[in-house]
């Protein structure tokens, strides 16, 4: 009797086993797998608001020469001059931040900076990213977005005056360097020598898709926390 409640506990032990070992990567790729489908469909609900700004611009673009000629034609130089730095500060809300050389960074660039702006960040971006490089733009999309969401997140922990992200993005030896660096409150958790969110959900799923990413293509990645400040560095192979 003894043997017998032996071999079951061991049954279901090795079926417990199974289930972990085949069913939970499942699982946890099917929940990175829709949290990727969120997210880029997050990036391109962000691009299009920005789009959609700048086509509502150019719409009433012919509205705006009609105002200023009217104000020259009738010698109201002072007034045009007012029409026009409304219209300058007007255009700074659509107008791209960044110009990469990429549309796929561009776009997802343009759209995390015009939201950290938003969020009176303060920002110090640099980027420039070929057009023609060996890496998806759904991946490099999904890649920026975390690692700025990331960011913004920490940021918005911090007092608005000590609130701020780094951005730097080139190609460094034939690598696409990505460099995101941004200040956050205290030093980031770690378990098992990863670092970890604070957030539940989603987030978390964030820092695994990064992970994933940079994997895939073979890259470098790295991580740091010292004195309020948090860094993140990736480089992907271009060769």
């Amino acid at each position: 009797m003894i043997w017998q409640i032996t071999v079951i506990f061991a049954i279901l032990a090795l079926l417990n086993a199974l289930l972990w070992i085949f069913a939970m990567p499942w699982y946890v790729n099917r929940r990175i797998s829709r949290f990727q489908n969120d997210l880029v469909n997050r990036h391109y609900d962000e691009v299009e608001t920005m789009y959609r700004k700048m086509r509502g611009w150019r719409h009433d673009y012919h509205n705006h020469i009609q105002t200023l000629k009217a104000h020259m034609d009738m010698a109201q130089y002072e007034q045009a001059s007012l029409y026009l730095e409304r219209l300058e500060e007007d255009l700074r809300t659509v107008d791209t931040v960044l110009k990469t050389g990429n549309v796929m960074v561009d776009a997802i660039l343009n759209s995390k900076l015009t939201l950290i702006q938003e969020r009176h960040i303060q920002t110090d971006a640099t980027a420039l990213v070929p057009e023609d490089i060996p890496i998806s733009g759904i991946d490099l999309s999904v890649l920026i977005g975390n690692l700025l969401d990331n960011a913004m997140e920490a940021c918005m922990q911090m007092p608005e005056s000590e609130r701020f992200i780094r951005i730097y993005i080139d190609i460094v030896k034939k690598q696409l360097y990505i460099s995101v660096t941004n200040s956050m409150n205290g030093q980031a958790r770690k378990t098992g020598g990863h670092f970890t969110s604070d957030k539940q959900g989603h987030h978390g799923f964030g820092l695994l898709r990064i992970d994933s990413i940079v994997q895939k293509y073979g890259g470098f990645l790295n991580r740091q926390t010292e004195n309020g400040v948090f860094a993140t560095e990736v480089m992907l192979p271009l060769l």
